[in-house]
Parts: structure tokens; sequence; C-alpha cells
């Protein structure tokens, strides 16, 4: 009896028509549907980039970068400690795909090629924008980027080390490999802070720096968390007889031999598994010391200070991906006889998930303007505020955009599990929540100055709306408590009131006016997504993000 033919089916009997999915998103305009985005950066003097920009969003969009993205993902990095015949090698191998996305985002310049530019130029703004698309497409590449873009004006604290590094770390190749720093074409930088038995307190750290009669120091201690190991040079703390300091560590020395630094494991992360995360252990390692003896934390300060930066990008982004998916899946379901998107309940969701990303991208531009224009006393107070608010909101946001794929949202296929777990990462990174909210406590108490540039930006919207000036006066009586156990609530209200008068002074009314009657009346803030007024103009606040 002959066997059926492939493919062959009994009348009626198919079942796996596929209907009621919504297409691939791949190809969307990713900055036709971000007006939050493009608006800040003519705001902040950045308009003229918006052309080299829409070839980066382009980019982000593609099928073969989101393939690269899901495939960098999905192959995390391998530890070589040794080589077949045991010579100790210490190498991590990345997927080719990782490759791929380090080679588009150096060759972007978003990593250190701003710092050439002069300031007021927007190029710091620039930056954050593609730093902003491309942390979208894929998060974990974007750490070594970030680094690099942090440790430039942390180096020029030491003429001899930026001259020696800088024109390498503003390079854009992408020049991945074990050699002499100044052979490269390119190079990348990260940092070495946190021990085991200290964490977030550095000043724990257990790791020893002993002079030698050549200038250099000779390091021994273990580092609990170094991420990019394969990076070409890093900043690090260790104790020198003067205290805590400040050094710069190359992996290969200028004689061309390896530095005394063993990578001794890579953590197993919930998320950015396309990064390595690497315990290590100097043992005799080579280090130039970056500013003084005694003064490591504040010779590193500015690299944490910009790495928080993108700490704030990098969740606006998480935030505005898990939109785009979840406006896109409303914009092509259909349940109970409706197309989910023209459904009042589900735009509501998706409408305040709207404002969201808006209030975080707006507040996160703003913050690059202000790198950018060289604003420090702004940026002492209102930086550590927006990080904490702005991370803090995108694990809650995801998981609000996952649910309206119902389970869909769910399977691994659809992308949204992974931009889940890369939510929580950045209200970790260069520190957890009660360490963000202290150091604003810090600056309040400490730097007057701080204060008043903050609110000078806050009061640029006072009489725009009664509620927002209520919370206004609710902050500026916040900021005369300095409670330690209020430290988290000041820090929520500083980034609310930023964001609140940003919108109501650049967004469209139907934005503004939801955003502030959803996060400023008496009953606070903090409520499930999908409760806006009854005046809330859902239906536009959709058509202005969904992704087409």
């Amino acid at each position: 009896m002959p066997s059926p033919r492939a493919g062959s089916e009994a009348p009626g009997s198919a079942t796996h028509r596929v209907e009621n999915q919504p297409p691939s998103l791949a190809g969307f305009d990713a900055l036709a549907c971000d007006p939050a985005l493009t608006d800040a950066l003519r705001r902040e003097g950045a308009g003229e980039a918006l052309a080299s920009l829409a070839a980066v969003a382009t980019l982000v969009a593609s099928p073969e970068a989101r393939e690269h993205a899901r495939l960098a993902d999905a192959h995390p990095p391998v530890l070589r400690s040794h080589d077949r015949y045991g010579h100790r090698i210490d190498e991590v191998e990345y997927h080719p795909s990782w490759h791929w996305l380090m080679g588009r985002s150096v060759g972007c310049g978003l990593h250190g090629t701003p710092w050439v530019a002069e300031p007021g130029s927007g190029a710091h703004v620039a930056r954050a924008a593609g730093f902003y698309l491309m942390s979208q497409l894929e998060a974990g590449h974007c750490c070594p980027i970030s680094m690099t873009y942090a440790a430039v004006p942390a180096l020029r604290q030491n003429a001899d080390l930026a001259a020696a590094y800088e024109p390498g770390l503003r390079s854009q190749t992408y020049a991945f490999g074990l050699a002499e720093p100044s052979t490269k074409a390119g190079l990348l930088a990260g940092m070495s802070m946190t021990e085991k038995q200290g964490g977030s307190d550095v000043r724990a750290g257990s790791t020893r720096a002993a002079p030698v009669a050549d200038g250099t120091y000779r390091l021994v201690g273990h580092k609990w968390f170094t991420s990019a190991p394969m990076n070409d040079l890093f900043l690090t703390l260790a104790q020198a007889p003067g205290g805590l300091t400040c050094f710069v560590l190359p992996r290969v020395l200028p004689d061309g031999t390896r530095n005394a630094i063993r990578l001794e494991r890579l953590k197993d992360k919930l998320g950015n598994r396309s990064n390595a995360s690497a315990e290590l252990e100097y043992t005799g390692a080579t280090g130039w010391r970056l500013g003084e003896e005694g003064r490591g934390v504040a010779a590193i300060i500015e690299m944490v200070s910009m790495t928080r930066l993108d700490c704030v990008l990098g969740s606006a982004a998480i935030v505005r991906a898990a939109l785009s998916e979840a406006a896109h899946h409303a914009a092509h379901r259909s349940a109970f006889g409706s197309v989910l998107a023209g459904t009042a309940l589900m735009q509501n969701v998706i409408a305040d998930l709207a404002l969201e990303s808006e209030a975080a991208t707006a507040l996160a531009m703003r913050l690059a303007g202000a790198v950018d224009r060289g604003e420090r006393d702004f940026l002492r107070l209102a930086l550590p505020a927006s990080k904490y608010l702005v991370c803090k909101r995108a694990p809650t946001a995801v998981a609000e955009a996952l649910e309206c794929l119902g389970g869909n949202g769910y399977v691994e296929e659809s992308g949204m599990p992974r931009l889940y777990r890369e939510a929580p990462l950045n209200s970790i990174w260069e520190g957890s929540g009660n360490v963000t909210a202290l150091d604003v406590l810090r600056a309040v108490t400490r730097e007057p100055d701080s204060v008043e540039a903050v609110l000078a930006e806050v009061d640029l919207a006072g009489g725009s709306d009664t509620w927002f000036d209520r919370g206004v006066r609710e902050l500026r009586t916040e900021l005369r408590s300095r409670e330690e156990r209020r430290a988290r609530r000041l820090a929520e209200m500083l980034a609310l009131c930023l964001q609140g008068s940003l919108l109501l002074r650049h967004a469209p009314e139907e934005v503004s006016r939801a955003f502030v009657a959803s996060r400023f009346l008496p009953d606070g803030p903090w409520r499930t997504a999908g409760t806006l007024p009854a005046e809330a103009h859902t239906e536009a606040l959709l058509q202005r993000v969904t992704p087409h």
C-alpha cells in the first residue's frame, strides 16, 4: 500500500492555519514611533544628528540585527582558563553575534568618541540617543560600550595615561583580541571595583597595591564582579600605603607580556547573559596610579557618574522596547470581536506604559544634555535621583508589557522574557536602590548648589498645573527633612518632579496632563498600569507610540 505524500492532509483536517497573529515587528521605524526621543534630540541641541540616527534606528529594527541579538543572548560567553596543554590563557570566548553587535556600536561611536567634541556641540546627546536605540536591540553588549565611554573623563586626571589610551578608546574600530594597547586600532575599557566582602562598600576592599621603584604598583587581591573581562584596560581600586587608590591595569603590558590578571569563573546571571562578568584575581598585577593615593573614590567617580547616565538610558530603552512589542501586538491582535488596541481597557494599559516611557526618555535625554553642556551641579543630584526612579520602574513596566501579549509574551520566542530578565539590572549596577538614594541624600545635605540647580529646572513648569505645583511643594518640604529612612521617597519625588516639569513644558497636552493626573494626585502615583483617569486621551497616546 503506498505511503501518503508528505504534506498531504485529509479534507477538513488542517489545524495549523495561522491567523489572528501580529506580523513580525522587524523593519519598523524606531524613530517615527518615538517622538519623545526625536523631540528631545532637537531640544537638547543634537537635531542635526537625526539623519545619522535614522541609520541606527533602521539597523536596530532590521531582521538581521534582531537575530544577532537573540543569538548573542542564547549563546553566553564561555571561559577558557587554560589551553589544551595546560597553559594558563584566561580568555573568554564569545558568540560571533556578540562581535557583530560590538562592531556596530563601536562603529557608530557610541563609546568614547563624543569626548573629542567641544562642550555644547550635542555630541553626547546624539551618542545617548544611539546608545538608547542599541540598548533596545540588545543590552548586554552595551555594558563594555558604556564603560569605555565612562573611562575617558576619569583617565583625563592623568595626562600620560590619557595620552596613551584615549585615542584608542575614541577609535571607531572594533579590535577584539589580546594585544599590547598601543598596537591596536581600537580599545575598550572596563572597571573592577567590588569585592565579595564589601559589594557597594568599595572602601571595604582588601586588594593591596605595593609601590615599585619604577612608579608602578603591584596589585594582589580578588574582585567579585568585573564585566567584559576581555576589554583592554581596567580602572580598579586597591589599598595603597596612603589608602584606597584608583589604578589603571592593562591586560597586556608595554613589553608585550600578559598582566597577572587571572579569571576564576564567569557569573551565571539572571539577565545580561551575552556579556561576561567575571571573578578575577590580581596575582601581582602591574598598575599605574590614577590620582592621588587615598583618593580612589574621587578618582573613579567620574566613571561611575557616566555609567549611571547609561543606566538611566538603558532602562528607558528597555521600557521603550517592551512598549513597542505591546503596542504592536495590540494593534494587530483581536479578542472577543475587537482589535485589542481599540478596547478601552487595553488602551488604558498601553497608554500608561507610553507615559512611563515618554517620561523616562525625556529625563534621560535631559541628563545627556547636561553632560554635553557641563551642568555639574544639576547632574550631581538629578543623576542619582533619575537613576533611582527610572531603573526601579523598568521591571514593573516590562512585566505589564509582557502581559499584554498574554501567554505568547511568556514564551522565549517573543523576546519579552529576555527584556524581563534584563530589566532589574540597571537598578543594581552602579549602586542598588539604597546606595543611590543615600547618594541623593548626600548631595542634598552637602551640595546645596545641586539642590538649587534641580529646583530651578523643576520650577520652569511652575503654574502649569495645580497638582504638579502641589507635588513640588511636597518636594520642597521633603528636601528639608533629610532623614535617612525617607531617602527613597526623596529620590522618587525629585525624579518625578523633573519628569513632570519636562513633560509639562515640552510634551503634547494629552501626554503631560495624563502624566500629571496619574502621578501627582494625592493618592500617589504607584498604581498598576491601566488606571489612568477618564480624561486621559488613551487612543491618542497609543497612536503616538505604536510602531509602523
